[in-house]
């Protein structure tokens, strides 16, 4: 009777010990694993770089035996290096092409998506311009270089200094291809272009600062690069609609036109500690710091 008498109390504690262990496998985002190791090389976005960044610091906190480095060359090398498998995971501000699709099933690599987060991209001026909202079509036409002065669209007889990201960003990309290109609206022109005199530059916050210290400029960071020291527009459809500024509630609830997704690419369905990594991203306390970084959550 004593032995029984044990052996249920020894399978009490068994099933309360599983239970407690399942408890602590949850969603929570908070529990480390001294189990999990290994390393992930994160390239590509730099409007993405930021939330990665603090996303990869809560979780080797979490994990100490992860190791995970990134960095924000842009979209265009980030998926570059998922096709010639020199990164874990591609993170990008556009979608990938097709062409890029078929380059990497070429080389043996199946591009998969995530969708990680929202964007609500913003279109700032310095904060001493009177602008204080444009059209579509209008954006448009200063990006190629078609008004190029500001009293144009009612702001001060004053040359406008357009500013772009560079050729590798997929800021660039989605940019030309929604707003240069009017994409989805009555007067679509694919065959739009950049003007001659838009000034591209390598980096988010170098194009902020530019437009920080000069009265004319404008440009289109992200939203989580949108500080106290720009002016953020407000944005119109066609001339009709109300202007939209950029915010996280705009993006969720589809007001803003120049909303998009942020994603991370991998070969194939992330296993391993790739998965452990995007599952934090994309869980309650991981979607809390797209927020606190500046951006908009899944939900």
């Amino acid at each position: 009777m004593k032995s029984r008498k044990s052996w249920l109390l020894l399978t009490l504690a068994g099933l309360l010990a599983a239970a407690l262990l399942v408890a602590g496998c949850g969603d929570s985002g908070s529990t480390t694993d001294n189990d999990l190791s290994g390393s992930i090389k994160i390239t590509g976005s730099n409007t993405v770089t930021p939330l990665t960044a603090v996303w990869a610091e809560d979780f080797m906190a979490m994990h100490p035996r992860v190791n995970i480095a990134v960095s924000g060359p842009g979209s265009g090398v980030g998926i570059a290096s998922l096709i010639n498998g020199t990164t874990d995971i591609c993170q990008a501000s556009r979608k990938i092409k097709s062409t890029e699709i078929a380059q990497a099933q070429a080389n043996g690599v199946d591009p998969y998506e995530i969708q990680v987060a929202t964007d609500a991209l913003s279109v700032v001026v310095h904060p001493s311009n009177p602008v204080s909202e444009l059209t579509i079509a209008q954006l448009s036409a200063i990006y190629t270089s078609q008004i190029t002065n500001w009293n144009e669209v009612g702001g001060n007889n004053a040359a406008i200094v357009a500013i772009a990201r560079d050729t590798n960003s997929g800021t660039h990309v989605f940019f030309k291809e929604h707003v240069i290109q009017m994409k989805g609206l009555p007067q679509e022109d694919t065959s739009l272009e950049y003007g001659p005199s838009v000034l591209l530059l390598p980096s988010t916050s170098e194009g902020v600062g530019e437009v920080a210290a000069n009265p004319n400029a404008i440009f289109y960071p992200g939203l989580g690069y949108v500080t106290d020291e720009v002016k953020a527009l407000g944005i119109k459809q066609t001339p009709e609609d109300p202007a939209v500024e950029p915010s996280v509630d705009t993006a969720l609830d589809g007001t803003y036109p120049i909303a998009r997704p942020l994603l991370y690419y991998t070969n194939g369905e992330p296993a391993g500690v790739r998965k452990a990594f995007i599952d934090y991203c994309l869980s309650d306390a991981g979607q809390e710091k797209v927020t606190d970084v500046g951006y908009v959550p899944l939900r």
